[in-house]
């Protein structure tokens, strides 16, 4: 272990990598304002031609807010007293745009006369209905300062830089994080962060605007619905401590994707993206505040006839409301309609298949159809009781409607025909194990979920002990239910058939939390947390097969898991320039129900999954033009569930019990803006990148096919995750990103077997290597933007994932491009 930090040490420091872009946009820009003999005798602020202050409504300064100088490339980003300063602007007429996290955009403007110094004051109105789970995560800090814990934002302007199809894309530019593109058109998102299997996002909580959007938050967490990355602002990656907040499931992290708040005044854009394979991406918004109301509604359709071997067409609609009701009182709305047909399918290629680079993109299993509609509504609800007091409620409930069917096939390895082989087949008759035969037989498996939850909450500022300390203490009301099918179709491509599986999923969950931080000195801050989840889940099976027979009953299995789960964290700046932090907390994860309780009703009692997670790190802009981050982290799990499914390449049920895993390493990142190193006026240009490297093992003596696997490595765990980019921006309009993207090997099975199997799904994952490439030519005068991007530019040839049924390749080479008009 301490050769491979001495390792990452080494590599980092010789690439001078870093995750730039993310919080290490908002200290870029951050300079300290100078007081007037300072100003008087510095040699920078004689070009010096505007300053201000960021504030709330409530007079309180807004650390970290983006100021913009519409139709140029300057900007600024205000410290952590809401100021800000900007040099070198000529005589004449601006627009100032100035945005943060959870308050409503304004735009100001300004004249610049004789190069006379420039004051101004903006005053936000905040946002009630922009909350993950009532409040922002990083508490509208860019810096994350009072964040136990590391924290990374990526903004807009970052995912314009992006260009993403895939929301995998944007997500690994955030270090730690290791997302496998088993599904290429991004809809379903498997994402993994320090080691955890990334496996359907099971062990990460996934929020929009603050509202968990999996299946069901507890019983089945699977990410099979996931928010379209075209229509977000920005996203929020917490991994710490912090997380506490935002349960059920603080193993891994958190991750929140913001949506555009209402605007001040009438603001719009059409965005639209196409690309090889018939890809398309149309977006429009439109947002305004008509009096004491503001909305902002889009509409986005995406589709595709081949975008790796998936053809698929999907809807999405949005509208968020904000309503102003008194001087103490905000209102929030957001509804959302979602519609998505595509041919999404289990099967991938065997080993012959790859081997031969025949079949990498074929639609093997054409009649294979994935139908997701999903309606959803939130209310939150925001009251000052007074200037130190705050209550805020939200309310949220949606339904998610999965019908998948998937024809049925069979591969052995002495390539033995099924009963119902249809006569069609993939592969070689001639090699052993190297066929797939597509049977005559459909399996229908059909879901519809329903989630309600309501959450109140109360931010209290208060002098204990007689010191500065902020509480925030809620409790959340939680239910869900799903309605679970299967049936059998007697035909390949049908619909109806025998109802071979019928059963009703029951969730009810009641948490409570508090989380306090106490300001020790204005150097230091302490953190405390505590979490209680109460989660009693019913499993009624009202069909099943037992012994080979289709027959109904009246099975119903319980499981009942209570935990508390605690946590602390601490921030140390010891000058402005440097945070160190810390923290550690217990991480929880409830069983999914359909683990819990087995297909007969029997309840195994299994407990959540727990562990201890700590991190260390620092964070420093140590001059205008270099930030760095580094964290150290260990998780510790005493109990690690591994659910046996085919969504896992395991054609198995029930669950495996891994006992103890240990997750460790060190993930770091920089961000190096030469422009500001070379004092170039006309140009930006920034050299950004993250590493990360973790060893993720089995920790104890268990013995699986006669090996100890104690000390092997974790399925889907590559050591090594590099993400690297250098970034281009000119006053005249033209810029470009070129991003390199490195994922090391990976093992797929328990005991890490390296030669692959006939099948495809068990067999060691080369490591690869991507490179991206987007252009931009900003119209300013015509509100317009174009871009062209390149994914996979050197169309590197790369195993993706070896589940759920078969190797599925990653992206080829793609080319995109596209066209966006604000108004």
């Amino acid at each position: 272990m301490t050769t491979k930090i001495t390792a990452f040490i080494l590599a980092f420091g010789m690439l001078m990598t870093g995750s730039g872009h993310l919080e290490a946009n908002a200290l870029k820009e951050e300079k300290p304002m100078l007081n007037e003999k300072e100003t008087m005798l510095s040699n920078n602020e004689k070009d010096e031609v505007l300053k201000g202050v960021i504030k709330g409504n409530t007079g309180n300064p807004v650390p970290f807010a983006n100021i913009q100088v519409l139709g140029t490339i300057k900007g600024a980003v205000a410290d952590g007293n809401g100021e800000f300063s900007l040099v070198n602007l000529p005589n004449g007429n601006y627009e100032l745009k100035v945005s943060a996290v959870g308050y409503r955009s304004v735009t100001r403007s300004v004249e610049i006369v004789n190069g006379e110094i420039q004051e101004v004051e903006v005053v936000f109105s905040e946002s009630g209905v922009d909350m993950p789970e009532i409040t922002i995560i990083s508490s509208k800090d860019r810096l994350f300062s009072k964040t136990p814990g590391s924290v990374n934002y990526i903004d807009k302007r970052e995912l314009n830089f992006v260009n993403p199809i895939s929301i995998a894309e944007a997500l690994r530019r955030t270090p730690g994080v290791n997302v496998v593109e088993d599904d290429l058109t991004g809809m379903r998102l498997s994402m993994g962060i320090r080691g955890l299997d990334p496996n359907m996002s099971r062990s990460i909580l996934i929020m929009e605007d603050g509202v968990p959007v999996a299946l069901n938050p507890y019983g089945e967490p699977e990410m099979y619905y996931t928010p379209p990355v075209d229509r977000m602002e920005g996203m929020e990656i917490l991994k710490g401590s912090g997380q506490i907040l935002y349960g059920p499931r603080t193993v891994g992290g958190v991750v929140n994707f913001i949506t555009a708040n209402p605007p001040e005044s009438s603001e719009g854009r059409i965005n639209i993206q196409g690309g090889q394979g018939g890809y398309f991406s149309g977006l429009v918004n439109y947002g305004n505040t008509v009096g004491n109301t503001g909305y902002h509604v889009s509409l986005l359709r995406r589709s595709a006839d081949k975008l790796g071997p998936t053809t698929f067409g999907m809807t999405d609609l949005n509208a968020k409301f904000l309503f102003d009701l008194s001087d103490r009182s905000e209102l929030g709305m957001k509804i959302g309609i979602y519609d998505e047909i595509s041919n999404t399918t289990y099967i991938g290629m065997n080993q012959l298949m790859f081997e031969r680079g025949e079949n990498d993109f074929d639609h093997l299993a054409p009649d294979d159809k994935l139908e997701v509609r999903r309606l959803s509504l939130s209310l939150s609800h925001k009251y000052n009781i007074s200037d130190n007091v705050r209550l805020r409620t939200i309310a949220y409930g949606y339904t998610t409607k999965r019908n998948w069917s998937r024809q049925d096939f069979a591969i052995n390895a002495t390539n033995t025909a099924p009963p119902n082989w249809t006569g069609e087949f993939w592969g070689d008759l001639d090699v052993p194990g190297g066929a797939i035969f597509m049977r005559d037989g459909t399996g229908n498996r059909d879901r519809s979920y329903e989630v309600a939850g309501v959450e109140p909450r109360i931010e209290a500022n208060h002098s204990l002990f007689n010191l500065e300390n902020e509480l925030i203490t809620g409790v959340r009301l939680h239910y869900e239910r799903a309605y679970v099918q299967r049936v059998n179709g007697t035909k390949a491509g049908v619909r109806s058939g025998v109802l071979r599986e019928d059963e009703i999923r029951i969730g009810h969950a009641v948490s409570g939390y508090f989380q306090n931080t106490t300001k020790i000195t204005s150097k230091f801050d302490v953190n405390v947390g505590l979490r209680y989840e109460n989660y009693v889940a019913e499993r009624d099976i009202l069909r099943g097969v037992f012994n080979n027979v289709v027959r109904d009953t009246v099975l119903v299995g319980s499981n009942v898991v209570s935990e508390f789960i605690p946590g602390a964290g601490f921030n140390y700046r010891p000058i402005k320039q440097i945070n160190v932090f810390g923290g550690v907390h217990r991480g929880f994860g409830p069983p999914r129900l359909q683990d819990a309780v087995t297909g007969e009703g029997q309840a195994l009692d299994l407990d959540a999954e727990s562990s201890v997670n700590l991190e260390f790190g620092i964070r420093s802009q140590f001059k205008p033009w270099l930030f760095v981050e580094f964290a150290a982290f260990r998780m510790d799990f005493s109990n690690q569930i591994i659910p046996v499914a085919q969504s896992l390449g395991t054609a198995g049920f029930g669950v495996v019990n891994a006992g103890r895993t240990l997750h460790q390493g060190v993930e770091g990142m920089i961000n190096v803006d030469f422009s500001k190193l070379f004092e170039w006026e006309k140009v930006n240009l920034f050299y950004d990148a993250n590493i990360t490297y973790v060893n993720s093992v089995f920790g104890a003596d268990r013995i699986i096919n006669e090996v100890n696997v104690n000390g092997f490595r974790t399925p889907y765990a590559p050591e090594w995750l590099i993400n690297t980019a250098v970034t281009f921006e000119s006053e005249m309009g033209i810029g470009g990103r070129v991003t390199v993207n490195h994922v090391g090997q990976q093992f797929t099975d328990q005991v890490n077997t390296v030669e692959p199997n006939f099948s495809g799904r068990i067999g060691l994952m080369p490591s690869f290597t991507t490179v991206d490439v987007t252009l931009m030519y900003d119209v300013k005068k015509w509100n317009s933007r174009f871009n062209i991007t390149a994914k996979n530019l050197t169309n590197e040839r790369y195993i993706a994932s070896r589940r759920p049924e078969g190797i599925r390749m990653g992206l080829p080479r793609f080319i995109t491009a596209g066209y966006e008009f604000r108004f």
